[in-house]
């Protein structure tokens, strides 16, 4: 009656080795021969907090982190991560729960990057990129901002304006003024062309805010509509 026991346990054990998960994602995973929407999903599968992209810091001077927008499938970051990342960059991806309020996530992620700053001194600018929703995070960041590293903060196709949810719910207000040792970049789509945006009466772009300095995308990025996911593909390939 042994072979009542083993089978299942032999069954068991095959199976748990074939549903062996995949390592966190790296920079080195993101092989051209790879479908972005493939290894999006092992990007956006990573745990909510400050994901390292990379082994080792030790050439670097800058800190980059992207910061994902609602309900991201990972694949819109692939392209520009490969290509904002150099030897000067270290690369982390921001994971968070897009599904309810920024401010919670905003602290963590502040208290994460002055962690990384008190490690090391020697990292001499911090660079955020939020997309759509991220960048309501990373302008709460930008906000708060109280060290002396420069902070340089890049909102891609995000609705700085507000809604009455983010408005009424999670207490949002939009920055009013840029810190002095930091700055602002708007990247905003086209209203008729952002499938976020379009069919909302006003483009929740659309704000005026002190010291920023806001970018209007063109039309067409390698002939595809410039819409809100190739917006980030975009500003990789001309800001960086």
């Amino acid at each position: 009656m042994k072979h009542i026991f083993y089978t299942p346990v032999l069954t068991f054990f095959l199976i748990a080795c074939g549903n062996t998960s995949q390592p966190p994602i790296q920079l080195n995973d993101l092989s051209a021969e790879i479908s972005v929407k493939t290894l999006g999903e092992r990007l956006i599968d990573l745990p909510y907090g400050l994901n390292d992209l990379e082994p080792s810091a030790d050439e670097s001077q800058e800190i980059f982190i992207a910061v994902h927008g609602g309900s991201s499938e990972g694949y819109e970051w692939i392209h520009p991560i490969r290509k904002i990342d150099t030897k000067q960059k270290h690369m982390y991806f921001y994971r968070w729960p897009d599904n309810g309020c920024f401010k919670s996530s905003a602290e963590e992620l502040v208290n994460e990057i002055y962690n990384l700053l008190n490690q090391d001194n020697s990292f001499k600018k911090v660079i955020l990129m939020g997309h759509s929703y991220g960048g309501i995070l990373v302008t709460d960041v930008l906000k708060h901002w109280n060290v002396v590293t420069p902070l340089e903060v890049h909102v891609v196709a995000s609705p700085l304006l507000g809604t009455t949810m983010l408005k009424t719910i999670c207490g949002y207000e939009p920055i009013k003024i840029i810190p002095k040792n930091s700055l602002l970049f708007e990247w905003r789509t086209q209203h008729q062309l952002d499938s976020a945006f379009k069919d909302l009466s006003v483009d929740p772009q659309q704000i005026n805010i002190k010291g920023s300095l806001v970018t209007v995308l063109p039309d067409t990025y390698k002939g595809n509509r410039l819409g809100h996911n190739w917006s980030i593909s975009w500003v990789a390939d001309e800001a960086f």
